[in-house]
Order: structure tokens, then sequence, then C-alpha cells
């Protein structure tokens, strides 16, 4: 048996269920119609102006700690999370033997600036004992001239006269020689002086290096910012190039927001952006401004970038990373961190800049640091220390040059100035004249014999003004 409401039903026509069921589709096709131009005309009002996507996140500046010399970590002084001020003391290094390598060089320095007083000491000596041979030929040169020209007169003997001119073909011998060794001496100091010469420069810029090694030791903050990823343990032997922790900074952040190529058709720098972080939801919002377009999508970037002309080429739509700055005052109001998801959007209804311009400026404290600026000033000034503490004071004014005239040092013995003494076909000795000269005449010998029987010659010259007279006996 049939219920009332099924009897009642029954009763009901078809054209009254159809007009019913007509009403409700027509309201839910006046609802979806309503809708899409509530849509229509949210877009044409303000979508239309915004581009929006989900494919965003947070980015700040993440600072690596490595070590710059070799050592053995005594000491870590900082852990993960806790805030650090720019040259704060993070780790310790052992310092026996970067001490020991110091001292090591301070001595060679030391060795070196006295090694080079010592050529400059040398040089000086050379140089008074090119004067006296100098001198000292000079003098003999003035005797074998006057020698030669009393020779014919016999007033001087041919023995005499041979060992001046052998004297002085030794010190003329002794002076080239003294010239050259003052040459090789001048190699090595000439053009320098006893505190710039490059041995020193050399052995200082050793001392500074080991140095540098010594207070490299103690690692140091290079900004303010907090702690993150420490890997540094005690006892762990680090090497240059060994990440030991990083420091990241949180007061300057911003978004890089992955957009679809065939969404940046009007994106511009300059433009303002708005960003809701998952972290506060959207009940905050961060204000920014789109700073630039990185300069490719991020296949290209890739650690292995696809390569197309394999064919297998799949038609993927690419995504161009969008800097955009964030407002200080609202970060350090509700702290953010690198790598938090957010929603941006981009408002494209602004003019903007040019497309390849940028709007970045690398100003913020951590794009520099000046924790190492001492370091060589106080190198550089305990190695001029050294080298003044080990400077042999000098109290020669010949101390950077030799001021002996070139003409002694370089003059070779020219027969025409002073002469040749030759041996005769007799075997005996025949000077001819310097050039410019003439040797006097030998005056006739007077032969006379004294009462003793013993014959002798008598000769007299004029010489210099006066009158010289010899006798040479005569065998009967």
């Amino acid at each position: 048996m049939p219920t009332e409401f099924e009897q009642a039903r029954m009763k009901i026509h078809p054209k009254a269920i159809r007009a019913r069921r007509n009403r409700r589709l027509l309201l839910v096709a006046l609802a979806v119609v309503a809708s899409a131009l509530s849509y229509a005309v949210y877009w044409w009002i303000h979508g239309r102006f915004w581009v929006v996507t989900d494919n965003a996140f947070v980015a700040g500046n993440l600072i690596p700690v490595e070590a710059d010399t070799t050592g053995i970590v005594t000491q870590v002084l900082v852990e993960e999370t806790q805030f650090v001020n720019k040259g704060d003391l993070l780790v310790q290094l052992d310092e026996h033997r970067a001490y020991a390598a110091l001292g090591q060089s301070e001595g060679d320095l030391g060795r070196t600036v006295r090694s080079i007083g010592a050529l400059f000491a040398t040089r000086q000596q050379l140089c008074r004992k090119r004067d006296a041979r100098s001198a000292l030929l000079a003098r003999v040169r003035h005797d074998v001239i006057r020698f030669r020209q009393a020779y014919p007169s016999g007033s001087v003997s041919e023995q005499v006269l041979q060992n001046a001119e052998d004297q002085m073909t030794a010190l003329g011998a002794e002076l080239r020689e003294v010239g050259a060794e003052l040459q090789a001496i001048e190699a090595r100091v000439g053009g320098t002086s006893r505190t710039e010469h490059p041995e020193i420069e050399a052995a200082k810029h050793r001392f500074i290096e080991a140095y540098l090694d010594f207070v490299r030791q103690r690692i140091r903050a290079p900004v303010s910012g907090y702690v993150a990823k420490r890997k540094v343990q005690v006892g762990d032997r680090v090497h240059p190039g060994d990440l030991l922790l990083m420091v990241v900074p949180l007061d300057h952040l911003w978004v890089e927001a992955n957009l679809r190529e065939t969404e940046l058709r009007k994106v511009r720098p300059g433009q303002s952006a708005e960003v809701i972080v998952d972290l506060y939801g959207r009940r905050r919002l961060y204000h920014g401004t789109v700073e630039g377009l990185v300069p490719g999508t991020g296949s290209v970037f890739a650690l292995l970038p696809p390569d197309n002309a394999t064919g297998n080429f799949i038609h993927i739509v690419q995504r161009v990373p969008v800097r955009i700055a964030l407002r200080k005052d609202e970060i350090l109001k509700r702290p953010i961190r690198p790598g938090l998801s957010t929603v941006t959007s981009i408002h494209i209804g602004e003019p903007g800049r040019p497309v390849n311009t940028s709007l970045v400026e690398a100003v913020t404290q951590e794009y520099a640091t000046d924790i190492f600026a001492e370091e060589l000033t106080e190198a550089e000034s305990r190695a001029q220390s050294i080298i003044a503490d080990n400077q042999i004071p000098s109290h020669d004014s010949l101390d950077e040059t030799c001021t002996v005239p070139a003409p002694l040092a370089t003059e070779r013995l020219d027969p025409k100035r002073l002469g040749r003494t030759t041996p005769n076909g007799d075997g005996k000795l025949q000077t001819s004249a310097p050039e410019g000269q003439r040797i006097p005449p030998m005056p006739s010998p007077e032969k006379t014999v004294d009462r003793l029987g013993i014959s002798t010659r008598h000769h007299r010259s004029k010489m210099g003004g006066g009158n010289f007279e010899g006798s040479f006996i005569q065998p009967g």
C-alpha cells in the first residue's frame, strides 16, 4: 500500500515538477552569471592590473664563514640562532705553529736586512779601494813620464824606468780588477737603498704573509647577523676554504617571485608589490618594489641545464625570477626568515622603468666588511720596525753612489800619451817621445882622464830649467 506522501506525489502534475526544476536551474544559472559578472567587473577594475603568483619565496644573503689558514680548532664561541656583531670572535685555532712560522720569517727579514747592509758596506770599501788605486796609478804615471824624459840624458837608469813602467802596468790591472768587483756589487745594489732592496721587499712580504696567517688563527664574524649551519667542532683540523658556519643578516631580505614567461609582458622594475607571507597569513601584508628581472630563466642556471637538441623536447612554460625588495621597517616589526613561502602580487598597471633597468644597490652591511682592514697596516708597521732595528747606520757620504771621477777608473795606458820604451837592436832601451813632445838629444860626452888614469865621460843636460851633470866611468 502506498503511503500518504506517495499518494500525494502521484497526484502532482508532471508539468509542475518540470516548472519547479526549471526555476531551480534558472537560479543556479543566475548565480553563475552573477559570479561571472562580479569576477569580470573585479578583473576589469582591479585584477587586470595585477600579476599574482604563489611560487615566490623570501630570500636573503647567507654569509659563509670559512677558514683562511690551516689549524686545529681549540674553541668554538658561538652556537646556532645566536646573534653576533661584526668582528666578534667565532672560532679559535691553535696558534703555536703559526707563531713559530712568524718568528722564523721575522728572523729571515732581519738577516736579509743585515746581508744587504753588508753589500752596501762592501761597495763603499771597493769605492775607497778604487780611489786609492786611481791616485797611486796617477802618481806612478807621472813618474813614468818624467823618467822617460830624463832617460835619454842619462839622469835615470834603465832599471828605475822599467820598474816604474811595470808598477804602472800592475796598478792598471788592479784598478780594472777593482772596477769589475765594483760592477758586480753595483749589479746587486745599484738603483736601490738599504731599506728598499728587492731582497728586503721579498723578505718583508714573506713576514707579512706569516703575520696574516698568525692573526687569522682567530676567526671573526664578517658581518652582524644570526649564526646558522654550524659545522665546526673542537678538534677539527681545518684548511683554507673549509666552511665553518654561516651568518644570516635578517634586516635585509627580499622576495624572489618566479613568474611564468607569459606573465612578464608588463612587469617592469619600479612597480609596487604586495606580499603575503604564509607565516602570518593574510592578516599581515608586506609592501615591496620590483627591483629587477633576472637575465635568464631558472632552467639555464640549473646545475644540469636541459639540452633540447637531443630530441627529448617538451614544451613547458618557463619561469623567470623577479626580485622584489621589502621595506626594512616592516621586516623589523614582523621578522621573517629566508625560504618562507609567500603569495606575491605585482601591480603591472604602474608604468615602472625600462625592463633592463635594475634598482638593486649593494649598500647594506653584508656587501662589505672591514674586519681585515687593520691587519695589513699592523703587519707593515711591524716589518718596518724590524728593518729599522737591523739597519746598520752609515756615516759615509758615499753611501749611495761612488764619486770617483770616471776617467781615473776607466782610463787605459795610452802609449801615445806616455811614450814607449822598447829595446833596440843592441839590446838597450830605446824611448819614443810622447805624442806632441820631443825627447831632447843626448849631448856629446867630454872625455877626461883623471890623475889616476881613469877615463870618464861627462854629460850635461838641462831639465826643467836647471842643469844636470852626470859622470860615467869608462874603462881605459
